[in-house]
């Protein structure tokens, strides 16, 4: 825990004294029952038409499962299976998970697609699913490669430059834009690949070696060696930041993350030395007195820090 004895203490204490599960099983009591509610609104002000966010409702399985294991009590793996049965049968554009979904229809409310931020964690925690129930959830592996395949042949793009990268999809156009949080697919491919179909086995551990290739060079190409929030491949960029709005860092652990799981697939020594690149790069523009920061420009030479800390850092970049 890095040292953090007393806000783990803090943190125990108050899980014991304030945590009420069933609060948070009748969040989900909405006619689609998805998780709406839990303190402060989960349907946010921005999400179109008060609708819930694949990211959110579709993340719920591992830990409520987790919980009807610790606890006897089925009802919250009977709560989340009851999502996921809903979104295996509802009717989705070309075999793709739009980011947001009517609790009250259960419709999808549009079209945009993105295995970055809002879509990312749905399709992670399916191949994850079926990996920790000992490969016994067998709706969980068929969901997870079904919507794999729909990537593939709707997102996956190859750019003149020869690097493989997953666009997003709005209503049937595609943003040749691939985000930071995106960058998690290398990884999410590559520990799904030996599960594949025998004849595909290859590909997805080709395809995940490809996709974190491109992140790397999203780092590589900046002169901090840090990757931006988003990068583009249209109007001759490739792998870099055409938006002064997508050019900044926040101590983001996606691209890390695909090399690990990526250097255990494979043992091929460049991802160690990718991520030790990382670390080099983070310790020269982000390491402050008290800690890290974000930096606000990965292009430029001299770094303007963001004087942020983000949790993440700890529990996923560093871990």
């Amino acid at each position: 825990i890095m040292g953090l004895t007393e806000d783990y203490k803090e943190a125990k204490e108050w899980v014991q004294n304030n945590l009420d599960l069933n609060s948070v099983r009748s969040d989900l009591n909405t006619p689609t029952e998805h998780a709406i509610t839990y303190g402060t609104s989960w349907s946010w002000g921005w999400a179109s038409a008060g609708s819930s966010i694949l990211a959110e409702f579709g993340t719920l399985h591992l830990e409520f499962v987790h919980l009807s294991e610790l606890s006897g009590n089925p009802i919250y793996t009977e709560k989340v299976m009851n999502i996921r049965k809903l979104l295996d049968k509802i009717e989705k554009p070309h075999g793709l998970y739009p980011n947001f979904l009517s609790p009250v229809s259960g419709n999808w409310v549009q079209h945009h697609v993105s295995l970055g931020g809002l879509g990312d964690s749905f399709y992670e925690y399916l191949i994850k699913s079926y990996l920790m129930s000992d490969k016994t959830d067998e709706e969980a592996k068929r969901m997870y490669y079904s919507a794999l395949e729909a990537i593939e042949t709707n997102l996956v793009q190859k750019s003149p430059g020869g690097l493989t990268y997953v666009a997003e999809w709005r209503g049937g156009v595609l943003d040749h834009k691939m985000g930071h949080l995106a960058c998690f697919s290398g990884g999410m491919v590559g520990i799904g690949a030996d599960d594949g179909a025998p004849e595909k086995r290859q590909h997805y551990l080709d395809l995940a070696a490809e996709i974190t290739h491109t992140c790397h060079e999203s780092y590589s190409r900046s002169a901090t060696k840090l990757g931006p929030e988003a990068f583009r491949f249209d109007g001759g960029a490739e792998a870099t930041a055409t938006r002064l709005s997508d050019r900044y860092y926040i101590l983001r652990p996606e691209v890390i993350e695909s090399y690990m799981y990526m250097w255990r697939l494979t043992h091929d020594p460049k991802y160690r030395q990718w991520g030790w690149e990382a670390v080099e790069a983070l310790e020269k523009h982000c390491r402050v007195e008290d800690g890290f920061s974000g930096i606000r420009d990965v292009y430029a030479s001299t770094v303007s820090h963001d004087n942020m800390q983000q949790s993440f850092f700890l529990s996923e970049t560093l871990k």
